[in-house]
């Protein structure tokens, strides 16, 4: 990240995790709407499931299940985190530093990948280790 005062080894390991949840987001139902929401108040997959705002934040309806999923994939980019409260880690989340630093990347809607890179996206996220 600019003005980041780390190692050279760590910048470029903080450069490529930044390449990686970019192609990830890109490929994911999440509009730019959704991170901005996600960035000022945590939400669950279940709230997002049930608002009638959804076309707004996501470019297909799904249930919460597969919002969870997606979730879940997202906090391993580093792009969300749990939101913590009085009892621990709750079911929503929020954006994280990377997060928004990968929203500054675009000034308007995040683009969509093409067909061949969500389905390559899709083999990398469900087999990592072929």
């Amino acid at each position: 990240m600019p003005g980041s005062e780390l190692p050279p080894g760590n910048q470029r390991i903080e450069a490529l995790a930044l390449d990686r949840a970019d192609r990830s987001l890109r490929c994911l139902p999440f509009r730019r709407a959704f991170y901005e929401e996600v960035a000022d108040q945590p939400i669950s997959s279940a709230e997002l499931c049930r608002r009638q705002d959804w076309p707004t934040l996501v470019f297909a309806p799904f249930g919460p299940e597969r919002a969870e999923d997606h979730f879940i994939w997202l906090i391993r980019l580093g792009v969300l985190r749990r939101e913590v409260d009085g009892q621990g880690l709750t079911e929503r989340v929020r954006l994280t530093p990377m997060g928004r630093a990968l929203l500054n990347r675009w000034p308007g809607e995040i683009p969509r990948a093409g067909l061949r890179d969500r389905i390559h996206e899709n083999f990398l996220r469900h087999r990592p280790r072929f």
